[in-house]
Parts: C-alpha cells; structure tokens; sequence
C-alpha cells in the first residue's frame, strides 16, 4: 500500500473528496511527526508506539569503494505495534 490507496480509502470509508481526505491524511501524518520530534514517543493505544532511538556512532564500509568511513551517532524512529495491532496480523 501506498499514500494514494491511504488516501482512496479514507475517501471511500467517510465520503469525503479524494482532495479532502489527502489533507485529512497529510494532517495526520505532519502530527505525529512534530509529536514525535517535540516529545520523543507518540503512544495510540490499540494501534502501536513511535518512538525516537538514538544511535551510537561507529564505523561502516562505502559498499563501491570498499573504504571504511565514520558513521556519526543520530537518531531513527522506531515503532512497535501494539497487542490489537498484532492480533489483527
């Protein structure tokens, strides 16, 4: 699935425009990323957990050439599905 069947079923589950349902999804979208950002972790119950892992920094290999290069420390989002979620699998 993609961001344009998203959108398409949103449509088609609350009859709303094609158009308004792609703003209701990129609303959506842009809130859990500024939650994530500003708090570290977004919690919706039944449905799973964002939540922002740093990373140490460490050495890896440019893949074309072979030479090691430094990787620095950062930061990734994790998510972990909640037990709903996983029932529904």
């Amino acid at each position: 699935m993609n961001k344009k069947v998203l959108v398409e079923d949103v449509a088609k589950a609350t009859k709303m425009s094609k158009a308004k349902a792609e703003e209701a999804v990129n609303v959506t979208l842009e809130s859990i990323k500024k939650i994530v950002k500003k708090s570290g972790k977004l919690q919706l119950i039944g449905f799973g957990t964002f939540i922002v892992r740093k990373t140490k920094a460490r050495t890896g290999r440019n893949p074309q050439t072979g030479k090691t290069i430094k990787i620095p420390a950062g930061k990734k989002v994790a998510f972990k599905a909640g037990k709903e979620f996983k029932k529904a699998l």
